[in-house]
């Protein structure tokens, strides 16, 4: 290839970045500016969505790019939520400061997880997982971890204030503060799925042996994608207790883990964006299931859930993105 054509394949490559960051930058300037017309409730549902998607975004890069089949990722999710509650109730540590240690503690937790799923793969994995999450709740509730955990009652934690020059209520500036933490979190996932490491993620998944001839390293590659899962997803912990304000070991049950894998298949278990509506699924459409049936609302809830993967079996994403294709 000539100089020239070269120097117009990076002109090419150079002028198409704005343009791909246009639509990503419109979706957020959006989602800021509902912070000026929602309700106070409504804002915390869109927190705690927001949550939820950077909870979902770990599965996708543990599930969707490496093929681990996690059912337990509630446990990671409540490990990031108990390590913001006791450092700000018990050692006064500012909110954004918890997030940080919640990263790392989380990472360690899933670093060690990691290494016994070297060993198991498919459903022997995802019941491994399973059962982390079932015990944990019944672990926080121990007599020795109590004085830490708060036992049955819980740790309660105070919505921390906007900064004085801001003319923003708690919930709007929790809202804001949370977008900006998933915003960065989406952007590291998308710069590290497109690069090498997320072509490794998708060699070992797919064909592992071949992986392995072409000189990957298949365990670090598998404890370390398990040890970045659960950095988002105790980071989404962390922005959920300060969004409830409370944390109580049967909040993170095994429906926890359950909702965070409905919400990966809804939004498309490959797909960065699919995390976010997965968890826009998993927040709101319970409502709606409790508002048309008072009854049996997880009845309707189950219909609209197989509804939607009957007609959209490769999750929100996926179809919206073939959609897209076919259209160009």
């Amino acid at each position: 290839m000539s100089g020239n054509t070269l120097a117009m394949a990076r002109a090419a490559r150079g002028a198409g970045q704005p343009a791909g960051l246009l639509p990503t930058a419109v979706v957020l300037a959006v989602l800021a500016a509902l912070t000026f017309f929602l309700s106070g409730y409504q804002l915390f549902q869109l927190t705690t969505a927001i949550a939820y998607g950077i909870a979902i975004l770990g599965l996708v890069i543990l599930t969707g790019y490496t093929g681990q089949i996690s059912l337990g990722h509630g446990a990671f999710y409540a490990i990031g939520a108990y390590v913001t509650a006791i450092l700000m109730s018990v050692y006064d540590v500012p909110y954004w400061a918890t997030l940080p240690v919640s990263a790392v503690v989380c990472a360690i937790f899933g670093l060690l997880l990691g290494f016994p799923a070297l060993r198991l793969g498919g459903l022997y994995l995802a019941l491994t997982t399973f059962g982390l999450a079932v015990a944990l709740p019944q672990l926080l509730k121990h007599p020795l971890l109590q004085d830490w955990t708060g036992g049955v009652q819980g740790i309660v934690i105070t919505k921390p204030d906007p900064p004085a020059w801001l003319k923003l209520t708690p919930d709007q500036w929790l809202y804001l503060f949370s977008l900006a933490v998933a915003a960065v979190l989406f952007v590291l996932a998308r710069n590290l799925l497109r690069g090498r490491i997320g072509r490794a993620f998708i060699a070992v998944r797919d064909h592992p042996l071949a992986a392995e001839a072409m000189g990957i390293d298949i365990a670090m590659v598998k404890t370390g994608a398990f040890a970045v899962s659960a950095l988002y997803t105790g980071i989404a912990g962390s922005l959920g207790a300060i969004a409830v304000q409370f944390v109580a070991p049967d909040s993170f049950g095994v429906f926890l883990s359950i909702a965070l894998f409905v919400g990966l298949v809804v939004g498309g278990v490959g797909t960065i964006g699919g995390a976010l509506f997965g968890a826009l699924f998993i927040v709101f459409v319970p409502n709606v299931a409790a508002d048309i049936s008072k009854a049996a609302p997880d009845a309707v809830y189950g219909a609209i859930l197989i509804a939607v993967m009957f007609v959209m079996p490769a999750g929100v994403a996926g179809t919206l993105g073939r959609l897209l294709a076919r259209r160009s």
